[in-house]
């Protein structure tokens, strides 16, 4: 518990990928005593990720940085110095993407201590910019420093959702199926999802045991691959987004994914044997570093998504099902990369500035 009460902002609105670690921080930082105010961007798929947070909620209305919104960007602004004078907070947290960029200009402009957070192995555009406002960058992989030698940097690994932890598995999942999730985080990932689905179906035909799919895919396509599933008797639970994740982990033998940081990150503090597959188009290939730090541990396989197909991706799959020990060899090394209480780590941090 901190002996000092202080006001601070969090600002990690866009995805899933930015807003779940500034919950898991805010949630920290109200432990310790703190008024805490969570700034998004105001996006629909937002919502989705709030069963976290039970406090105030600011909406900054930050837009993608574009010709076409550099009206909406200029608005946001103007809104957050506002916002900034009215709370005014003892120092921000930005968590990333371009939701961080009004509230880290109107904190600057206000004299506000500013610490950002980057996720992954190499920064994004956006904290690689605000980089030159801030007092100190937090990150979760030791290279990244390497990356911003300007600023001031503290290892403190990726906050996750800590309600992931100690969850039961799903009830209706046979506990004697071999069971793999897949994910491409919170919005889907539509080659992800094509990919799995035409490997599961093969693997339905193919395979002699029995398993069960858990599947995050997104709004656009849960209704195609239900039908999917379904025509080809594939067992499987499809959803759109899934908001008891600490279930379908618990559930899961073994996980296919995006390799984005939460996910990576999630993945280690689980235990969880997984298959990653970048996303091509990450900016500076982010994903596939992510992805190679847990390749290096022996924790997880790393896919390139050009050269995979729903054949490669089924027999790889097969020779997961038919070879446990490599699994469990897996797990336990994907247990050994975790950083524990990095909620509190980062809390800590922005209490120091």
């Amino acid at each position: 518990m901190s002996q000092t009460k202080k006001k601070f902002v969090v600002a990690c609105g866009g995805t899933g990928g930015h807003v779940f670690p500034g919950l898991a921080v805010a949630n920290a930082l109200r432990a310790r005593g703190h008024e805490v105010c969570v700034w998004l961007s105001g996006r629909d798929i937002e919502q989705s990720t709030l069963n976290d947070w039970n406090g105030p909620i600011f909406s900054t209305g930050a837009r993608q940085l574009s010709i076409k919104t550099l009206f909406a960007l200029i608005r946001s602004l103007w809104i957050c110095r506002r916002e900034m004078r009215r709370f005014k907070p003892d120092a921000v947290l930005a968590m990333g993407s371009y939701s961080s960029l009004p509230p880290v200009l109107a904190a600057w402009t206000g004299k506000i201590p500013i610490m950002l957070h980057e996720a992954n192995a190499v920064p994004g555009k956006a904290i690689d910019f605000l980089a030159r406002f801030a007092t100190r960058v937090a990150i979760s992989f030791p290279d990244t420093a390497k990356w911003l030698r300007r600023t001031p940097t503290v290892y403190t690994g990726l906050p996750i959702r800590t309600r992931l932890i100690g969850q039961p598995p799903f009830d209706d999942i046979p506990k004697d199926l071999f069971t793999i999730l897949v994910t491409g985080g919170s919005q889907g990932a539509h080659r992800v999802n094509e990919l799995a689905a035409q490997a599961m179906c093969l693997l339905k035909k193919d395979q002699p045991k029995p398993f069960y799919v858990i599947h995050q895919c997104g709004k656009a396509d849960e209704a195609w691959l239900k039908e999917t599933y379904e025509k080809n008797g594939v067992q499987a639970r499809v959803a759109a987004f899934i908001p008891e994740m600490g279930r379908a982990f618990a559930s899961a033998d073994f996980v296919v994914s995006r390799a984005g940081a939460s996910t990576c990150f999630e993945l280690c503090a689980l235990g969880k044997a997984a298959l990653l597959i970048p996303l091509p188009s990450a900016i500076r290939n982010h994903q596939h570093l992510n992805a190679e730090a847990l390749v290096k541990a022996d924790a997880a396989d790393e896919a390139d998504q050009a050269e995979l197909t729903g054949r490669s991706l089924m027999r790889y799959l097969r020779s997961k099902m038919n070879n446990p020990t490599r699994v469990r060899q897996m797990a336990l090394a994907m247990k050994t990369c975790s950083v524990p209480d990095a909620d509190v780590k980062v809390a800590q941090a922005l209490e120091a500035l």
